[in-house]
């Protein structure tokens, strides 16, 4: 089965979601007139509160964060190490590129999810791409669909690949048993989890924001220690990017062909602009301007792929370029381990902590989508024994294999982005800038 989903996946994600993705990310470049021109002042608005209060929303801002604890993590930090790895330096520039690109999509998703999100009798919103699809195109059947998507999805890579993550981070530090891993991180996210709504959206503008200044500052450091080879590392970048034979020396696919296949794939899988996630929280901020919170969603995609891939991807560059020799013993996915190591304060050690806190964040965040998405299909009935569910699946992820998981959610993720894409394509005429 786990050699069915794999090439099933590679099929999937080898040509029709990646030009699905990368065309719905150039066109609404173009008709939203290069949105990303207005990330400063975005970034401005997601710190700037609104004069009116609902009390039981979400702000703008924790919006936002809950976003960015959903998709800051290891794809960012691991998922970055494989894409050079294998993709050579230039993966990086695809990577990027594919970021700013794609935070025109994610405006355009959460547009449509403030336009058509749905108040509740308390005051409270909800909505998202199942919202959209049944309000805007009045189809709830790919609703459902889409909504059953994001609750398995939620399971998979929200749930029990994160507590997976969190066990393998853990035992690189020391020899730990799965079982108190797993009853640990069920214990510390079910705190939040049971907390509701205002639980997660408080704990995610707390720890988010100070998990990635810790990590961004990190990188500068090394990227100080490596200052002699930084200019270098850019053009190797670049230059990669666009290079038709491969090069000798440290790197293994550095083509063009390559460095833009890893490269696209990691970025659109990282910041999932276009699977419609961001949406589901943006829909629940206490905004009814449709303009404004999509514009404060937008900097998740700036931050998650412009930022935090490009200073892992720098630090990973220049540390190979200047200590040719660390990556010795270590594999495709442990390069930011190698450059690590050089921080004078816990090195490799520091790193697997910080992994292991950013998947706490990321199983916070994916409740919340998945709790969504049970409320559109079963109502606000089914949301205490989804959460009871969540809690118990973080502590099987953390003991067994997640091989099978992760094909499942490969293909579930796959499968989300063409309702959501088709929506956006068939409601672009309501989509302002």
């Amino acid at each position: 089965m786990l050699s069915i989903l794999e090439y099933i996946n590679q099929l999937l994600w080898g040509f029709p979601v990646l030009i699905l993705l990368s065309s719905a990310h150039l066109y609404f470049t173009t008709k939203l007139k290069f949105p990303q021109k207005l990330t400063l002042k975005a970034i401005r608005l997601s710190v700037t509160p609104e004069k009116e209060g609902k009390g039981a929303n979400l702000s703008g801002f924790a919006a936002l964060a809950t976003t960015l604890a959903a998709t800051l993590g290891t794809g960012n930090i691991v998922g970055v190490s494989t894409a050079i790895a294998i993709g050579g330096p230039g993966a990086l520039f695809w990577c990027w590129i594919t970021g700013i690109l794609g935070m025109a999509t994610c405006y355009a998703e959460c547009y449509l999810s403030v336009l058509f999100k749905k108040q509740k009798p308390d005051k409270t919103y909800v909505g998202g791409p199942m919202y959209v699809l049944e309000k805007g195109l009045h189809c709830r059947g790919l609703g459902i669909v889409y909504a059953l998507c994001a609750l398995f999805a939620a399971f998979g890579v929200g749930c029990t690949t994160q507590s997976s993550a969190i066990t393998e981070a853990v035992n690189t530090i020391a020899p730990v048993s799965p079982h108190i891993i797993g009853i640990l991180a069920a214990f510390t996210a079910g705190l939040v989890i049971l907390g509701g709504v205002k639980s997660i959206g408080k704990f995610c503008t707390r720890m988010v924001p100070a998990l990635g200044f810790f990590y961004i500052a990190c990188c500068l450091y090394l990227l100080i220690l490596n200052r002699d080879f930084l200019l270098s590392g850019i053009s190797l970048i670049v230059s990669s990017a666009f290079r038709t034979k491969a090069a000798a020396g440290g790197f293994i696919g550095s083509t063009l062909q390559s460095a833009a296949r890893f490269g696209i794939a990691r970025g659109l899988f990282t910041n999932e602009a276009g699977i419609g996630t961001a949406a589901i929280a943006a829909a629940s901020s206490e905004t009814r301007d449709p303009r404004r919170q999509s514009l404060i969603s937008m900097t998740a995609v700036f931050w998650d792929t412009v930022v935090m891939c490009a200073v892992t991807g720098l630090v990973i560059v220049t540390n190979i370029q200047k200590n040719p020799a660390s990556i010795r013993g270590f594999g495709s996915a442990s390069l930011t381990s190698a450059a690590f190591t050089y921080l004078p304060f816990g090195g490799a050690p520091l790193l697997s902590l910080a992994l292991v806190a950013f998947a706490i964040t990321t199983l916070i965040g994916w409740c919340y989508y998945g709790e969504r998405a049970v409320e559109y299909l079963f109502g606000e009935t089914g949301i205490i024994s989804y959460h009871l569910c969540y809690i118990v699946m973080i502590y099987i992820g953390a003991v067994l294999p997640m091989d099978l998981v992760w094909g499942f959610t490969d293909l579930i993720n796959g499968i989300m982005v063409f309702p959501n894409v088709l929506a956006l394509f068939a409601l672009r005429k309501k989509i302002h800038i």
